[in-house]
Parts: structure tokens; C-alpha cells; sequence
């Protein structure tokens, strides 16, 4: 019995090395169609050019004078007389032509992010009526009426370092820019830009 078991394991293993025929030197690959190789190149990357902002536009003749704005109590706080403090009062940021049918603003703490508000009127309409001013540019798009267009930026606070501080920038609708300031005003102050359509 210890015989046939023998004989027929031997038998087995011998009949396992003839199935294996890939192994022998013989063997040849079935080629693959396309064998030609293609060299993978990775995109090139190309960083923007940074470039401000051009104005092209310049102010032009004032078709309201500053201070006959700031006359209406109404719409605007009066100048505060405390001794070597410059931002409690009114801010006139310039007077600009334009032919562009909507204009772009927008907005951002120019300085130390310290929870800065702002409220927003158009001709003497509250269009944004509570922004907090952060690090990065916010804002709104409007159509210009024919003649004067006046924009207001109120600060509804100072935040925790004053003034109110922010930066803004105005374009046209072709995304050129009309003009880029800075304002500096006490809580209840408004900074005024007015932008006249031809």
C-alpha cells in the first residue's frame, strides 16, 4: 500500500512539471499592439502676472462742491471739533466721469482687521445696509443712472482700533478701473465718492 502511494505522488509531481510549459526556454510573449511607449510630459505651470490696477480715468471739474454735500445734516453728521482727531468728519473721495453703464465697487479692511461695519447708499438709498469689512475684497455691482451717482460708505462703527478704515476700488463695466482710495472716518461719518454718467 506504502508502494501505489508512492508511485502515484511521483507519478503526480512529475506530471506538474510538464503542465508548465511557460517556463520552459522556448516561450516566446505575444507582443502588445502598441508597443510604442509614450513619454507622459507634464503641463507647464505659468503663475499670473500680478499687476494692480491702471487707472485710466482722472477726476474731473466737481459737479457738486464737497462741502455743499456735507451741508444736509440730515444725510450726513456734523464735523466733530475734538482737537487732533482728523477722521471725525466727512470724507469726500473725488468726483469721476465715466460712459460705463454699471460700475463694480469694492471693499476691504485697508488695515488691522478689527470688525470695522459699514452701510452703503446710493443717491441717499441703503443698497448694503450692514457690512462687517474683512481682509479680502467684498462688494456689489450697480447700473448708473444718467448724471450724478453718489456713494456713501457710512461707518457703523470703528472697530477695535480706530478709525473705520478700509480700502476700495471702483470699475467700469468693462472691468477697467475708475479709482482706488482709502478712507478714515469715525462711527456715523461717511466717506462720498460720486461717479457721473455721460
Amino acid at each position: 500500500m506504502k508502494k501505489i502511494l508512492f508511485l502515484i505522488i511521483i507519478a503526480g509531481m512529475s506530471l506538474t512539471g510538464y503542465a508548465q510549459e511557460e517556463f520552459k526556454p522556448k516561450f516566446k510573449a505575444i507582443p502588445a499592439k502598441n508597443s510604442k511607449i509614450k513619454k507622459v510630459i507634464p503641463p507647464q505651470v505659468i503663475s499670473p502676472k500680478v499687476t494692480p490696477p491702471e487707472i485710466v480715468k482722472a477726476p474731473v471739474k466737481e459737479v457738486a462742491n464737497p462741502e455743499d454735500i456735507f451741508l444736509n445734516t440730515f444725510l450726513y453728521k456734523k464735523e466733530s471739533n475734538t482737537t487732533g482727531v482728523f477722521y471725525r468728519r466727512n470724507q469726500f473721495l473725488g468726483n469721476f466721469k465715466t460712459t460705463s453703464f454699471t460700475s463694480t465697487v469694492r471693499y476691504r479692511d485697508a488695515a488691522y482687521v478689527d470688525g470695522d461695519k459699514i452701510r452703503v447708499y446710493l443717491n441717499d438709498k441703503i443698497i448694503e445696509p450692514e457690512v462687517v469689512l474683512d481682509g479680502g475684497f467684498k462688494g456689489f455691482k450697480i447700473p448708473l443712472v444718467d448724471g450724478v451717482n453718489k456713494i456713501d460708505f457710512e461707518a457703523l462703527n470703528e472697530g477695535s482700533a480706530s478709525p473705520n478704515t478700509a480700502e476700495f476700488q471702483v470699475y467700469d463695466d468693462k472691468g477697467v478701473a475708475i479709482t482706488a482710495s482709502q478712507w478714515n472716518v469715525g462711527t456715523g461719518y461717511k466717506a462720498t465718492i460720486i461717479l457721473t454718467k455721460e
